[in-house]
This record gives structure tokens, C-alpha cells and sequence, in this order.
């Protein structure tokens, strides 16, 4: 790649070059891949309306760069490592030039089922070879690939299909996650049942076996649909700005955001930053632990790996089946080189004991890599000095869904490290903290609100249907700038630390949900007036949720009541939306306008009664007291 960073003087270098002359930064970094058409400009900007676009009238497809032009050098090379849920040794291989040819085959099926240019194909599966098969396969004819989260439940998946029109829905028949068995067809099924017109197949693979319900004239079993296809298949050739995917994160409001990626740009960050924040040689052994139902996995188990020719591992299981030694199993079976894994994997290895790790060969790790959330110095520390043996950086990677690809991290072996810190922005990213009034905030050793200033090529595009939407979250508070909607610290040497949310999103276990998403569902409870939600400090998830309920009539028994809350939260949202607190009460602190003051509530819930603020002009200050009471009651 063009500008590959090896020592710190190409860092700093390329940091400069692209922060004074951005576009031809950015044209060095194009110009290594395939272009049917060179762009006509490198770059649009627009931070005040969200209308940015990066290689103006390229033509691409991105697959031909994740696979066509690797054929001659590496076809024979592997592509795609997976491993199994399966303990028995459950595992499989494709080279470059086999998994070309499986994503043709079902790029031609897609075809066959009248899937065209723009269509919209939503996933609900599991970690297997077919789901990156399939996405390849919609990029690959200008398909709009769609992927949910599988421990989402029916009504979440549905509210996602229905935002988008998808026309059609890839799922397996059953997912297992350790020793528990999805009947994910199923789930699928009631989606579809509520209102999700807009379906007209639903391809099922078969993960597991088992008989699933099924309806004639909509549902085809994966083998079917790939049946005889041609293993050769035309790429599409799309616009730069064509949307190459849509991917839902919760927001501060109920309803999620379909973030939208495009191809050009999209393409040359993730390839560029996979091949320098992981440092990555040719013929590592790359293994993201990530679902690429989120972000991560579409960026950084997909497209940036494969973008680089390189070797990506799958894996469709858990940190801890059988045991807490999985991962490290893994490491030591596949001779991982680079590893990049969240904080909340981390804890809780961490919490089952070091005799998990000792036996096993991790010294062909070279790279440590963190994502999802900030990591705490204790976790820090322990995959430093357990898993890196202190030989292997840790790059504790920040960025989201919305940029596309990492924005800031260390470097490994050429920029420092320093616990809980994403530490330095990497060429063409420009942070900048302000204040609450959009005031810049000089300096080292301050905190703000952490935005960015100029463009990126990855940058999202819109929110699916709904741009103004868009400009309203992202652009519209700091104008000129992005707003992350993060708050972060820069020490004395110019590293970032990011603290967290300045919205009502909880980061759990890496995963964001919106507060108002998880009121909504507990509100449901025919017997719930009002509840209020925020954030809660949790050992192993890092947030947990914190709910605060008023309900119509006595709850007999709290022990039910919290059960059937928390049934409600997986049948509407997921079980990565149960509850770890809830509360009942009698009323919720207020202002005289009728706002719920969470930073009250947040407070209470991390034990910080001491730092409530002033109380005295809320409508209510005395029920402040009684839920003081009863959190130092229970807990």
C-alpha cells in the first residue's frame, strides 16, 4: 500500500502529508487498487450537511480488489480460516481462489432469485464461511447487504428489515453459542410475520440440522440456492458513492440508525488501516474474535483483511466453551500472529484464572489488538502481561460504527502504549475537543467533547431513509465538524482517552443500546407507568443496564416482576438488553418541565451518592432521598 507506516519518522510523515494536502494523501492510498474508472476528484467535503463523498465518480467493486486481483499471486493461499462452535474439532479452510468461487456461485444465485443493483438482503446468522460468502456475493452485483446481529430478537430484526425494504432474508436453521440452541429459522419467521412485506425469499443454511417451519413458495434451503450456479460471475461495476451496506446502531431515541457505508472510500480506509494499526505481514495469521453482526466484524474480519490478501480467521462460538482455555486453544491451533479481541472477553478470561492460559503456546502473537469499548488498566495489564508475555503491543483500537474504520490508536512497535488510552490519531484524522458551545479546547491535559474536523473516506454516508436524521446527530451540533458523541481527555504528551457517552447509549459489552429502546420494551409491562434507564458499572460487561420502574399496582412478587421485565427485554430487543438492576420506585427525579435528570439516576446507580448535584430545583428533590434509601438497601 501506498505510504505504509514501519517506524515512527513514516508516521509522523504521513500524519503531516495527510492532515496538509488530504487528497493527495488519499489518492496515494487508491491508486494500489483495481479502478474500472479513475475518480474525476478525490474528495467533496461537506461537514455541515453530511454530504461528503470521497473519489468523486470512480468506478469500482470492491470484490475485485478483496479477491480477483489476488487469484494470480495467492489463489492457492488461505483466505479464510473458521473454526466451530463445535469442540470436536469442528473446522474448515477456503483459499483465495475457492472462496471466489463460492462467492460467484452465490452471487449467481442471488441473480437467479431476482436480486439486483440496490436491492436491500438483510442476514440473521450464524459465524459461518456462508455468512462472508454472501456478503461478498451482494457486493459483488451492487447488492445492499444488511447484517443482524443473531441475538437480536424477532421484533428488532423485524424494525431493521422494515426500515430498509429488504427483499430478501439469509438466516441458518439453528445457531448453537456454547451449549445453547437458536432456533433462529423460527425467529425469523415471526420477523417476517409482523408486517415485513417487502420479503420475498428467506434462503435458510443448514447449521445444525433439525426441522425447521417452513413456507413453500418464500423458503429455499442454502444448497438449493447455490445448486449447480456458475463458478465465474461479472462484478458489477458501482459508483464510488454507491452504498456497499447498511448497519443498525442504537441511538439516543428508540428507533436504530441504518448507518451507510459506500464503496470507495469505505475500501480504502479499511484496507489501509487493517494493514497498519495490526501492522500485518504477509502470510500472518489474523484473528478478529468480533460477530460480524457489528462493525468490527464487516470491516476487520472481512473487507480490510481481504482487501490485503491476508489470513482471516473465523470463529462461531464463545470465549469460555468448553472452558475459558477456547481462545487460547485457538491461538495456539491456527499459530495466530495478530489478535483483536473486546475488553469484555478480556475481564472475563481474565476473572477465570491464569491456570486457563499456562500450557499453552501464544509466542507466535505478535499483536495484541482491544475493541468495542475503552479498556480498564487492570484488564490492560493482564493481556499484556499474560497473553503478550510484555513482547506484544496492545493497540486498544477507538472508533465506530459510523466511521467505518479505526480513527485512533497506537501503532504497534512504532508509537507508545499507555493503559486506557486509544492514544494518537492516525493520518487523516483530526480530533479536536470542545466545549458545550463548540468552543475548541486548546491544549494538553484537557476534556471535552471529542469531534472531528475534516473528512475521512469512510465516513458515514447517511442514516438509511432518513438524512436529516443524520445531520441532526452528527453534524448539526458542532457545525463544521463531526461529533462523535463521545467525551475523551488529552494527557500532557497529546494522547486520547475516550471516558464514554454524552447521550443516553450504554455501551454493553461492546454492544451500544439506546436507553429509550430498552424504556420502550420495559414499558410494555402492563403493569410499568414509567421506567428510566442508564448505565451501571459491571466487572466483566463494563456497563450493565439500570432500570427504574414505577409500577400501576404492589408487585407481590419482585422476584417474578423482574423476570417477566427482563422476558419482555429479550422478546423486543435481545438478551443483550436484560436488566442487571431493576428497581422499583415510587416516582423518578424531574425537573419542573417534566425531564428525567438520569445524571441523578446515574449516579445512584454507581454508588456516588455524594455527588448528586444540586437537587434542589427538581419538581421532586424528595424522591431523590428514597431512591438513595433503597439502593443502599439492596445493594
Amino acid at each position: 500500500m501506498g505510504n505504509d507506516i514501519k517506524n515512527i519518522d513514516d508516521y509522523k510523515s504521513a500524519y503531516k502529508k495527510s492532515i496538509e494536502n488530504p487528497e493527495s494523501f488519499w489518492a496515494d492510498q487508491a491508486a494500489d487498487f483495481q479502478w474500472h474508472t479513475l475518480w474525476r476528484k478525490v474528495l467533496e467535503p461537506d461537514l455541515r450537511q453530511g454530504h461528503n463523498k470521497w473519489f468523486v465518480d470512480g468506478k469500482l467493486n470492491i470484490t475485485i480488489n478483496c479477491l480477483d486481483r489476488h487469484l494470480e499471486e495467492r489463489g492457492h493461499q488461505i483466505a479464510i480460516f473458521w473454526e466451530g462452535n463445535d469442540i470436536r474439532g469442528d473446522h474448515r479452510q477456503l483459499t483465495y481462489a475457492e472462496l471466489h468461487q463460492e462467492v460467484c456461485r452465490c452471487a449467481n444465485g442471488l441473480k437467479a432469485k431476482g436480486i439486483k443493483k440496490g436491492d436491500r438482503i438483510c442476514f440473521y446468522m450464524p459465524m459461518v464461511p456462508e455468512l462472508a460468502i454472501s456478503i461478498l456475493a451482494c457486493a459483488r452485483i451492487g447488492a445492499v447487504h444488511s447484517v443482524v446481529f443473531a441475538g437480536f430478537s424477532a421484533v428488532s430484526l423485524a424494525d431493521r428489515i422494515k426500515d430498509s425494504s429488504c427483499k430478501m432474508v439469509i438466516c441458518s436453521d439453528f445457531n448453537d453459542r456454547g451449549l445453547k440452541h437458536i432456533p433462529i429459522k423460527e425467529i425469523v419467521d415471526e420477523a417476517i410475520a409482523l408486517d415485513c412485506d417487502s420479503v420475498e425469499s428467506v434462503i435458510v443454511y443448514i447449521n445444525t440440522g433439525g426441522i425447521v417451519p417452513w413456507t413453500e413458495e418464500r423458503d429455499m434451503w442454502w444448497h438449493d440456492f447455490i445448486g449447480e450456479q456458475s463458478i465465474t460471475c461479472d462484478a458489477e461495476i458501482m459508483d464510488s458513492e454507491d452504498p456497499l451496506f447498511i448497519l443498525y446502531t442504537s441511538g439516543s431515541t428508540g428507533k436504530p440508525k441504518g448507518v451507510v457505508h459506500t464503496c470507495g472510500g469505505y475500501m480504502v480506509y479499511t484496507a489501509y488501516t487493517f494493514k497498519n494499526v495490526f501492522q500485518y505481514e504477509p502470510g500472518d495469521v489474523y484473528w478478529c474474535t468480533a460477530d460480524i453482526g457489528w462493525i468490527t466484524g464487516h470491516s476487520y474480519i472481512i473487507y480490510g483483511p481481504l482487501l490485503n490478501g491476508a489470513i482471516t480467521l473465523m470463529f462461531d462460538g464463545t470465549p469460555t466453551y468448553p472452558d475459558p482455555s477456547r481462545f487460547w486453544k485457538i491461538c495456539e491451533k491456527f499459530t495466530v500472529n495478530v489478535f483483536y479481541t473486546a475488553p469484555t472477553a478480556i475481564r472475563a478470561l481474565m476473572a477465570a484464572g491464569d491456570t486457563y492460559v499456562e500450557g499453552h503456546d501464544l509466542s507466535t502473537i505478535k499483536v495484541l489488538g482491544s475493541v468495542g469499548e475503552p479498556i480498564n488498566e487492570e484488564a490492560w495489564h493482564w493481556y499484556n502481561e499474560k497473553i503478550g508475555k510484555g513482547k506484544a503491543p496492545i493497540v486498544d483500537t477507538w472508533w465506530q460504527t459510523e466511521t467505518g474504520g479505526i480513527m485512533i490508536s497506537p501503532l504497534p512497535g512504532i508509537t507508545d502504549t499507555k493503559p486506557c488510552f486509544a492514544s494518537y490519531p492516525l493520518p487523516g484524522i483530526q480530533p479536536v475537543l470542545v466545549d458545550v458551545a463548540g468552543h475548541e479546547i486548546e491544549g494538553n491535559n484537557v476534556e471535552g467533547l471529542l469531534c472531528i474536523k475534516h473528512p475521512w473516506p469512510s465516513i458515514i454516508r447517511t442514516t438509511y431513509g432518513d438524512h436529516a436524521r443524520c445531520v441532526k446527530t452528527y453534524f448539526r451540533p458542532f457545525p463544521g465538524m463531526y461529533f462523535t458523541g463521545d467525551q475523551a481527555r488529552r494527557d500532557e504528551e497529546g494522547r486520547y482517552r475516550v471516558i464514554g457517552r454524552v447521550d443516553d447509549v450504554i455501551n454493553v459489552s461492546g454492544h451500544r443500546i439506546g436507553t429509550a429502546e430498552v424504556e420502550n420494551a420495559i414499558d410494555e409491562h402492563a403493569n410499568v407507568v414509567e421506567s428510566a434507564v442508564v448505565g451501571c458499572p459491571h466487572p466483566i460487561k463494563g456497563q450493565g443496564i439500570f432500570a427504574y420502574v414505577i409500577v400501576r399496582q404492589a408487585v407481590p412478587d419482585e422476584v417474578v416482576f423482574v423476570e417477566e421485565i427482563n422476558q419482555k427485554l429479550v422478546e423486543m430487543i435481545g438478551p443483550i438488553a436484560k436488566a442487571d438492576r431493576i428497581m422499583i420506585v415510587s416516582g423518578l427525579p424531574k425537573t419542573r418541565s417534566g425531564k428525567i435528570m438520569r445524571r441523578i439516576l446515574r449516579k445512584v446507580a454507581e454508588s456516588d451518592y455524594a455527588n448528586l448535584g444540586d437537587i434542589s430545583t427538581l419538581l421532586n428533590p424528595e424522591i431523590v432521598d428514597e431512591i438513595i434509601r433503597k439502593s443502599q438497601e439492596t445493594h
